[in-house]
């Protein structure tokens, strides 16, 4: 169901996680600074919206900064969000390495550190829940100012992203091809039960996908992200919140079947998959055939950026690829905005060759207001999103919650 614009979806009850995340985002982006802006901009009674922020108020998320100007009656009382109030842990783990940080509840990422994982190597997910815990640890250490972490952790919340298909009841990687030992592991009641804190795990292409959907310089109601690097990942995001379809696999176009793609073997286990012939991975593979001495994708994208012949034609040939799917992705959803992240993005002629083919290949009704952009979160964009996510549970609760 698609929602009207200006309305959140749910049922817009005070402590609907729904409304709690468009007052956050229209006080955030100073699109409302009043309850009865947050009314008005809402299409909601001001008694359920003034239930909410003094909800929000009680939790030290929001606080009123003074009175503004009338406008013939009384002077309205400013909101902001407080940067001080509260803040919540994120986690994007990849096959060899993991990012961890703090967002704070305006939604700002702070502190990012980056950790060798061994996902890859099928140590399993506790030796890499392990590690994770260690820099949570940490991270909360330094946020209270050198003091020992305490049973609580002083966060009101945790979001981690997987590589990875997720089950979203069970909180858990769901058959992922590339995480040994990670299928049906409880990742979301391990560290619940380790920190004691709201756990929130979601696949890492919709994280992406929110994370640069709420940090675009310009806003849109419905967007799509392409992740393309060693892999390719994607996500869809509809008036401001993931879609996952009937099973949590929408939006994962790269294992769609393409004629250049013949019968090449997919890590899926089907054969011809865009991501067969337009990822990193199979980037070097194709070089490598060639006789070239290259081991991973960042060595294909610097000969790329270097003007290589061989390497440009295949980043140009890959980007085609890829846009041609992606057209139906357009062409079907009619997206706001595409957003292209991802080492492979960072090279014009791949960015190029997408941007030609959604041009050449969508209705023009569909691509006379999109935005074509690369990613502006970059590597943060899982982080960014995996808060988001979270604040979305964290602040949905009616009562104050724990923050030390």
């Amino acid at each position: 169901m698609v929602h009207a614009p200006g309305r959140p979806p749910g049922d817009g009850r005070p402590g609907d996680p729904a409304l709690t995340a468009r007052i956050v985002a229209l006080i955030s982006s100073g699109a409302a600074t009043s309850r009865t802006e947050l009314a008005r901009g809402l299409g909601l009674a001001a008694s359920t919206v003034s239930l909410r922020v003094q909800e929000l108020i009680d939790l030290g998320v929001v606080r009123e900064t003074g009175a503004g100007p009338s406008r013939g009656g009384r002077r309205p009382r400013l909101l902001e969000l407080c940067s001080d109030g509260g803040f919540v842990l994120v986690a994007d783990v990849g096959g060899t390495h993991a990012r961890a940080g703090v967002v704070d509840f305006t939604g700002a990422l702070s502190d990012v550190e980056e950790i060798p994982v061994p996902v890859a190597a099928g140590a399993g997910p506790e030796a890499t829940l392990d590690l994770l815990g260690g820099v949570f640890d940490d991270l909360v250490r330094r946020r209270a100012g050198g003091e020992s972490a305490t049973e609580g952790i002083g966060a009101s919340g945790i979001g981690i992203a997987l590589p990875g298909p997720v089950d979203l009841e069970r909180r858990c990687a769901d058959s992922p091809s590339r995480m040994p030992g990670w299928d049906g592991f409880p990742v979301g009641r391990w560290l619940e039960e380790r920190f004691g804190v709201v756990t929130v795990v979601e696949n890492d292409a919709n994280l992406m996908a929110l994370g640069e959907h709420v940090s675009s310089a310009h806003p849109v109601r419905h967007s799509v992200t392409v992740k393309a690097g060693s892999a390719i990942g994607s996500g869809i995001v509809v008036d401001g919140v993931v879609y996952r379809g009937a099973d949590g696999a929408a939006g994962d176009f790269s294992h769609a079947r393409v004629p250049a793609g013949g019968d090449i073997p997919c890590s899926c286990g089907n054969t011809g998959c865009l991501e067969t012939i337009a990822s990193g991975a199979a980037l070097v593979r194709v070089l490598q055939a060639a006789g070239r001495d290259v081991t991973d994708t960042a060595q294909v994208i610097r000969l790329a950026r270097s003007g290589d012949p061989e390497a440009t034609t295949l980043v140009r040939t890959a980007g085609r690829h890829l846009g041609e799917v992606l057209c139906t992705v357009v062409n079907f959803f009619n997206p706001g905005a595409v957003f292209l992240g991802g080492g492979l993005s960072t090279v014009e002629p791949f960015v190029a060759a997408v941007r030609s083919q959604l041009y050449e290949g969508c209705h023009p009704l569909v691509t006379q207001r999109l935005l074509i952009a690369r990613a502006s979160a970059g590597a943060d964009a899982g982080l960014v999103g995996a808060g988001r996510s979270v604040l979305d549970r964290v602040l949905a609760q009616p009562l104050p919650v724990a923050v030390r």
